[in-house]
């Protein structure tokens, strides 16, 4: 039996800012196949006015609330991309040094980066100080003495808020749930208020806020109203005790976006329940989106290599493998594929998998996907976080371009690796 011809999902198409012109998709006005020819495949391809959008849309959702918004650097630490939220006012928020050196780099403030982090060193600490962060999250008692220390070492006051572990359970995959009791981020409740005495009465240190982080891919606003409820109450308490200081509330991040047709957590629902709890407070609030800003304004390019039948399956072997876009083989994510030009050849369902040598190595397993042969191109939808951010070499393949779209033009952010790179730093012998 033949399978219907999937339909393009219109919604995701728009979310990432593309469209079909005579038949191929186009990003703007930028059509992917004249990128596609000029970089080969794979290749991320970003559009920078989509990234845009959804922040000036959350900035606006957020309006009645002192508020900043710190970009989750973990998400897609690419400096073009960086550069692009740091212009519209974002702050940075960062969980190693070498996500500290990358905002450096682009250009944000030192007084508006987050450090967050459940196992910072003595070395990333150390060089916070030095740089100047905004503040300091603190995920544990010892990590908060050791700061105390390295302060007191330099001559240095810092900054610090809290992370709570606010034990609030979500609705999305285990790995990236943060916020329920026995996770490894924050201070559980019961051991907050000992640790804001702590930091409170120490010299070296201003116990700025309180922080929390339930999660990623979160599609419903219970647990963040939840957890804002359970945070709010910890804050008016802490500043009871005597911290004067406290003046910021850290909510985190974590809107879900669309990986495939259907809803995703709009910035309005999302602040209809958290604006009422937290107007009038007397805090000023942060927020931590990654995945919401740069998510779906992503798309990876790659090519088909062969078709083949095997099993009595039918498999799409394409360029693209799990060194590039993990999360289908971590998470069993969902990432819708389009065809860049429409084929004409009816449809097929398939598993889409890539050349790395590993059985878990494949974007889509018994997917409906339009009848495509060796030479075809596809997008991978939905690829801006968490993409090329969490790629590597395995295979020893280079990581592949990162292109940007804006403005009717399109340009290189980052040039695919060559291969002699991989191992330029290596040595074969200890004499070498």
């Amino acid at each position: 039996m033949v399978p219907a011809a999937p339909a393009d999902p219109l919604d995701l198409l728009a979310d990432a800012g593309l469209a079909r012109r005579d038949g191929a998709l186009v990003s703007g006005t930028v059509p992917l196949e004249a990128i596609a020819a000029a970089v080969g495949t794979p290749a991320f391809v970003y559009n920078a006015d989509v990234i845009r959008a959804r922040y000036r849309r959350l900035a606006a959702a957020l309006a009645p609330l002192p508020h900043r918004i710190c970009y989750a650097v973990k998400a897609n630490g690419t400096l073009a991309v960086l550069r692009v939220l740091r212009d519209l006012g974002a702050g940075a928020d960062i969980v190693s040094g070498g996500e500290l050196e990358r905002v450096l780099a682009a250009g944000y403030a030192p007084a508006h980066v987050v450090f967050s982090g459940v196992a910072k060193s003595g070395a990333e600490l150390a060089r916070a100080l030095e740089a100047g962060v905004g503040r300091v999250n603190v995920e544990s008692r010892e990590e908060l003495e050791r700061l105390a220390a390295l302060a007191s070492r330099h001559g240095r006051r810092v900054r610090v808020a809290l992370r709570v572990n606010p034990d609030v359970t979500t609705d999305t995959h285990p790995y990236i749930s943060t916020g329920r009791r026995g996770d490894k981020f924050g201070l559980p409740l019961d051991q907050v208020e000992a640790a804001a005495d702590v930091a409170r009465a120490h010299p070296s240190l201003e116990l700025a806020g309180l922080a929390m982080h339930i999660g990623s891919q979160i599609l419903e606003v219970e647990p963040f109203a939840t957890a804002v409820e359970r945070l709010l109450g910890l804050a008016h308490e802490v500043r009871r005790r005597g911290a004067d200081t406290l003046r910021t509330l850290d909510i985190g991040g974590g809107l879900g976006v669309r990986y495939a047709s259907g809803p995703e957590l709009e910035p309005e629902e999302y602040a209809d329940a958290i604006v009422p709890l937290l107007r009038g407070s007397g805090f000023e609030v942060e927020v931590e989106p990654g995945r919401y800003l740069v998510g779906p304004a992503g798309v990876l390019l790659t090519r088909v290599e062969y078709r083949k039948h095997s099993g009595g399956k039918e498999f799409v072997l394409v360029d693209a493998g799990m060194n590039d876009l993990l999360r289908p083989s971590l998470y069993r994510a969902h990432h819708e594929l389009v065809a860049v030009r429409e084929t004409g050849r009816g449809a097929v369902t398939a598993d889409v998998v890539g050349p790395v040598c590993e059985s878990g190595d494949f974007l889509a397993r018994d997917r409906a996907l339009p009848d495509v042969a060796a030479g075809d191109l596809l997008a991978v939808l939905g690829a801006g976080a968490y993409g090329a951010v969490m790629g590597s070499n395995y295979n020893a393949r280079p990581r592949p371009p990162e292109v940007i779209v804006e403005d009717g033009r399109w340009w290189v952010a980052r040039p695919r690796e060559a291969i002699r790179d991989l191992f330029r730093s290596e040595r074969l012998t200890p004499d070498a």
